[in-house]
């Protein structure tokens, strides 16, 4: 399989990804008793690293569990100068333009990437580096806070691949980008 980068996000029905408190306890609010992942398992299964922004590299450090990822994961930011030592060995920090960025992660064997953070899909959207999209859609409207999608210099044209359905409330649609 070729290079690609891929975002694998949920969202409100108004194109959320965090609400007005940077906060992401809606998406659990459409009960899950069986703990589906929504397709998350095969998905991770499928990628050979994550790149994300320090903003959500902080805030999943915060969550109170375990680190969640066992896959390697690159950092993206201009202003951190290192990752925390409980992090060493777990993430790596990134810097430089995109077309840079994805060079450094590529020449380390790293090929099928998933974006994730709204600033960082934002960023690689901008410069029409998204190949994939997989937005889950989540039943709520939050009213306002951090957007998935921002402005853009062109429009950019996705084929939709598929969707499907979760606990009867959940809509998750794939998207490929036409090239």
């Amino acid at each position: 399989m070729g290079k690609s980068n891929v975002v694998f996000i949920g969202r409100s029905m108004d194109g959320y990804i965090a609400d007005k408190n940077n906060g992401l306890d809606w998406l659990q609010s459409v009960p899950n008793p069986d703990n589906l992942d929504m397709g998350y398992k095969k998905f991770i299964n499928g990628i050979d690293a994550l790149v994300m922004g320090r903003t959500t590299f902080e805030m999943v450090c915060s969550f109170d569990m375990d680190w969640p990822y066992s896959k390697p994961v690159f950092v993206l930011s201009r202003t951190l100068e290192s990752i925390p030592e409980a992090y060493r060995g777990k993430v790596e920090l990134v810097k430089g333009s995109l077309p840079e960025v994805l060079g450094q992660i590529h020449r380390k064997g790293f090929v099928r990437l998933y974006i994730d953070g709204g600033a960082t899909i934002q960023s690689f959207l901008k410069e029409d580096l998204i190949d994939e999209m997989i937005l889950t859609t989540i039943p709520i409207v939050l009213g306002g806070g951090v957007p998935l999608f921002s402005e853009l210099p062109k429009e950019l044209e996705f084929e939709h691949i598929e969707s499907s359905v979760f606990l009867n409330a959940i809509v998750q649609d794939r998207y490929r980008r036409k090239r």
